[in-house]
C-alpha cells in the first residue's frame, strides 16, 4: 500500500497540497497514486537530520555499516514480487529484466558489505616516527580514508533499482559512512517509495542513527537545485542527461560558497571499432551480435553502442546490409517514459537532417504507443569529423555507422571522439596488431576498453570502471559501479604524532582490525612493535 509520502530519516513526511503522479507507458495513462511534493521545511529537516547522523554514522565500526547494507538487501528481497510489478508499470521494463536488476541491486549491497569487512577501502598507510633521522627527524604519520559527509543521490530513469533509490550511488555512499538523501525520480515514484520503505526498515533494524537515509519527492529542477546548492550536502551522485548533470555541476561548484564534488554520469555513445579482418571472417554473426546490443532494452542503456567505425573495403557494404536487416527484424519496444520516447524520435530526426547522413534502416514512428523502433544511420568519416552534432546521444535503439576511407582516416576520426564510458574493438589477431595505434587512441577517450564483445552489460565487481572522460562523466578518475565507487565519498586524513589512545582502530599499532596496511612502504598485516 503506497502512501505517497517522502521518507525523512526514520519518519514519514507529511501530506502536502502539491502532488506528482507517475505515468505508465505500459497502460498509456497516469497511475492513480498521488505523491506529495516535499515542502522546503521537510527538505531542510532531511538535510539537518543527515548532518546530525553523520557524526555518529561515519565512525561506526565497518562491520556495523556492513550489517546495515545486508539488512537493506534482505528487505528489498522480501518485497521482490510487489516491487518488480510496480516497476514494470512505471518503466515498461519487462519482468525478467527487472528481476535480474533487483538481484543485481541486492548483490551490490552485499558486495559493499564484504568490502567493508575486508578493510582495504580504508587505505591505511603508516610511516612511523624517525626521531634520530638526520638532518631532520620524521614525525609519526598515519593516513586513512574517512567519510566526506551527507550525499545527495539522484535516481536514474533507466535503472529503477540498480542506479536509483538503493542503487550503486546510495550503497557506496552508505558504505563509505555518508548519510544519503535521495531525490526520487518522477517516473517511478511508487518504486522509490517501496525501496525507501525497505531502507528505512533496515535502518531501524540495524540501529542506525535517525537521518542516515531520506528520500524526497519533488519536481526535478526545483528539488535538484535546492540540494545541489545546500551547504549541508557534501557530494552528489547523479545518472542522467548531460543538461541536467551539468546544471547540478554548475550549481554545486559555481553557486555556493564551498564547492563540492559532483559525480555525474551524463552522456555516452560508446564507439565501436569494427576492424577489417573481423568483418571479413563473419559479417552476419557480427551484425546480429551488434543489432542485439543496439536494441537491448530498447536501446536505453548508458553503454548502448551508438557509434560504429568501419574501414571501407569489399566487405563493408555487405556487413552494413546485414546489420540493417538484423535491426529491421527487431520489433519496437515500450520505452521508459513519454519524455524519453519523444526525445528519441526528435534526436534521431535531428541527426538525419545533418548533411551527409543517410538512413540504412528505420522503423516506423511509434511514439503514439510510447515505443522505440530500431534505426541505423550512416555517414562518412569526413562528414563525421566536420559536425560535432553527430556525437550527440540518441538515447534509444539507434546507431550511426561511420565509414572511413582508410585506416589513417579512421585514426583521425577516433581522435575527434569525445569522452565515453566504453570503447569496443572487434578484431582478429592481425587487426589488433595492425590497428594498435587506433586502440591506444580509443583508450585515451574511454573508461573501459572492450575486446570482441558488445558494451551493453556492466559487471558489479572490484575491477569494473563505469566512468570516463568528460562529457561521459564530470570526473574521469571515478567509477559509479564496482567496489571502488566508495572512493568518491571518502577523503584522506593524516594523523601526525597523535597519542596512541586517540588513534582510530585502523591506525593503532596492534592492528585490531587485522587490516592489510602499508607500514614504512611495505604491505603487511603485522602489528607495529
Amino acid at each position: 500500500m503506497l502512501n505517497g509520502l517522502s521518507v525523512i530519516g526514520l519518519d514519514k513526511a507529511g501530506e502536502q497540497p502539491k502532488k506528482l503522479f507517475a505515468f505508465s507507458t505500459v497502460s498509456g495513462r497516469q497511475l492513480p497514486e498521488a505523491f506529495s511534493v516535499a515542502s522546503e521545511e521537510e527538505i531542510e529537516l532531511a538535510i539537518n537530520k543527515a548532518g546530525q547522523a553523520f557524526s555518529a554514522f561515519s565512525v561506526l565500526p565497518a562491520n556495523a555499516r556492513a550489517g546495515f547494507l545486508e539488512a537493506i538487501a534482505e528487505e528489498i528481497a522480501a518485497i521482490g514480487e510487489v516491487l518488480v510489478a510496480r516497476a514494470n508499470m512505471e518503466t515498461g521494463l519487462p519482468l525478467g529484466r527487472l528481476n535480474g536488476e533487483k538481484d543485481r541491486t541486492v548483490n551490490q549491497l552485499k558486495l559493499f558489505a564484504t568490502v567493508l569487512r575486508e578493510g582495504s577501502w580504508a587505505g591505511v598507510v603508516i610511516d612511523t616516527a624517525m626521531p634520530d633521522r638526520k638532518p631532520l627527524p620524521r614525525a609519526d604519520l598515519r593516513k586513512m580514508q574517512v567519510a566526506i559527509g551527507p550525499v545527495a543521490v539522484f535516481a536514474a530513469s533507466n535503472f529503477p533499482f540498480a542506479f536509483s533509490t538503493a542503487g550503486g550511488d546510495t550503497a557506496s555512499a552508505l558504505a563509505a559512512g555518508c548519510p544519503v538523501i535521495v531525490k526520487a525520480h518522477t517516473s517511478h515514484l511508487g518504486t522509490n517509495e517501496l525501496v525507501s520503505g525497505a531502507v528505512q526498515r533496515a535502518a531501524a533494524r540495524a540501529g542506525m542513527p535517525d537521518g542516515v537515509f531520506s528520500s524526497l519527492v519533488g519536481e526535478g529542477v526545483t528539488l535538484g537545485q535546492y540540494l545541489a546548492r545546500h551547504p549541508g550536502i557534501k557530494a552528489i551522485g547523479f545518472t542522467g542527461s548531460f543538461r541536467a548533470g551539468m546544471s547540478l555541476f554548475r550549481a554545486a561548484n559555481n553557486e555556493r560558497a564551498v564547492p563540492v564534488p559532483v559525480y555525474a554520469e551524463m552522456s555516452s555513445i560508446n564507439p565501436v571499432l569494427l576492424l577489417p579482418g573481423k568483418i571479413a571472417s563473419g559479417p552476419t554473426v557480427l551484425a546480429q551480435q551488434l543489432a542485439a546490443s543496439i536494441s537491448l532494452g530498447v536501446g536505453q542503456f548508458c553503454t548502448n553502442p551508438g557509434l560504429l567505425f568501419v574501414v571501407e573495403d569489399e566487405h563493408t557494404s555487405f556487413f552494413a546490409d546485414e546489420l540493417g536487416k538484423a535491426l529491421a527484424a527487431v520489433p519496437g519496444g515500450t520505452m521508459l517514459n513519454k519524455t524519453i520516447c519523444d526525445s528519441f524520435y526528435f534526436n534521431k530526426e535531428k541527426v538525419k537532417s545533418i548533411s551527409g547522413v543517410k538512413v540504412l534502416t528505420e522503423g516506423a514512428n511509434a511514439s503514439g504507443e510510447f515505443q522505440g523502433t530500431p534505426a541505423l544511420l550512416q555517414v562518412s568519416a569526413a562528414d563525421f569529423m566536420q559536425n560535432p552534432d553527430l556525437q550527440e546521444e540518441i538515447f534509444g535503439p539507434a546507431s550511426l555507422l561511420v565509414t572511413c576511407a582508410s585506416p589513417a582516416e579512421m585514426l583521425q576520426a577516433i581522435g575527434t571522439i569525445h569522452g565515453q564510458l566504453t570503447g569496443s574493438v572487434f578484431g582478429d589477431a592481425f587487426d589488433l596488431e595492425a590497428f594498435g595505434a587506433h586502440v591506444q587512441s580509443l583508450i585515451g577517450r574511454v573508461g573501459r576498453i572492450i575486446f570482441n564483445q558488445v558494451p551493453t552489460g556492466v559487471e558489479v565487481c572490484h575491477a569494473m570502471v563505469h566512468g570516463g572522460p568528460f562529457p561521459a562523466t564530470t570526473d574521469a578518475r571515478s567509477t559509479s559501479v564496482g567496489s571502488d565507487a566508495m572512493h568518491r565519498f571518502l577523503r584522506p586524513v593524516c594523523w601526525q604524532d597523535c597519542p596512541a589512545e586517540h588513534l582510530p582502530p585502523a591506525l593503532q599499532n596492534s592492528n585490531p582490525l587485522n587490516l592489510m596496511r602499508k607500514i614504512n612502504g611495505v604491505y603487511t598485516r603485522d602489528a607495529i612493535v
